[in-house]
């Protein structure tokens, strides 16, 4: 700062400013949900709860754990993301690793074909037909097998498999180790920063996704979390979308509890476990998110 000038100092005054009001402005809501989740509810319906919870409390959160059907959902959404995630990462990068082959026969007609994908779709009703005439419905597979390959996950993948240097395969060829085995033994190790990165993408969208239940899934029991979250947020009776008794809600009423400062829990629930994902793979996101962004 001190060899920069006036107007270079000024710039990066501004520059600063504006992350962090930037950085404020993303955080805020996060945080405010949080404070009104640990706040008593008659207490927020006051107004005034902003940064710091004027009445400290648990009870939102131990009305939130004790429903059975949130319980239920999150043990759906834990199961979806990690099977879902783990299956399409692993198709995906099997994928990639036969289209990264020059000897594959129909290779061109087969990279035109998934790229179309990405352009042109059926639409909502074909899918549903599709979905229905595979038995898919109120499956938990309907969560898994229409995610399995994603073309731009297999772009990604393909151009890192590409920049792997070639003898590591020819030298496992001439002992004798066939595709499997190079791609298990040599492909996979070296590829951890994409199947971290990729991984994560493929993860937070299974774990945030409601739209595929609500079509899909009539069963209460197959719900994820986030279609259960959707319910209670647009639900005008606490009683009715979350299954609660009438001698709960008497109990929550009695507790001081009202819709907002529930909601407010519940988001918090079901936030939280992805983003402590986050911390064990960012360290992979410098070198993941930047494979295919130079040509040589």
């Amino acid at each position: 700062m001190k060899r920069l000038g006036a107007a270079d100092r000024a710039m990066v005054i501004c520059i600063y400013v504006f992350l962090v009001l930037l950085s404020f402005s993303a955080l805020y809501p996060f945080w405010n949900t949080l404070v009104v989740s640990l706040n008593e509810g008659m207490d927020t319906a006051k107004g005034g709860v902003t940064f710091w919870p004027r009445v400290l409390t648990w009870t939102n959160y131990d009305i939130v754990f004790g429903d059975k059907n949130l319980l239920n959902a999150f043990w759906i959404s834990i199961s979806r993301t990690v099977v879902g995630t783990v299956s399409a990462t692993l198709v995906t990068a099997m994928l990639a690793y036969g289209m990264t082959k020059s000897y594959l026969m129909g290779r061109k007609f087969y990279t035109f074909f998934f790229v179309f994908t990405m352009y042109f779709g059926g639409g909502l009703i074909p899918t549903f037909l599709l979905i229905k005439s595979l038995g898919l419905m109120n499956n938990f597979l309907v969560f898994i097998i229409p995610a399995l390959v994603s073309v731009w996950n297999m772009i990604v993948f393909r151009t890192f498999f590409k920049g792997l240097p070639a003898g590591l395969e020819e030298s496992a060829q001439i002992d004798g180790c066939s595709n499997w085995g190079i791609f298990a033994k040599i492909i996979l190790p070296l590829s951890g920063p994409v199947i971290a990165t990729l991984g994560l993408f493929t993860a937070v969208a299974h774990w945030n996704d409601w739209f595929l239940p609500t079509i899909y899934i009539f069963d209460q029991q197959l719900m994820p979390v986030q279609s259960l979250l959707r319910r209670l947020l647009n639900a005008n009776l606490i009683s009715e979308q979350m299954g609660i008794d009438s001698n709960t809600v008497e109990r929550m009423s009695k507790k001081s509890i009202t819709s907002k400062s529930l909601v407010s829990a519940t988001i918090m629930v079901v936030t939280l476990p992805i983003i402590a994902v986050y911390p064990f793979v960012q360290k992979y996101f410098v070198k993941g998110v930047m494979v295919g962004s130079m040509k040589e």
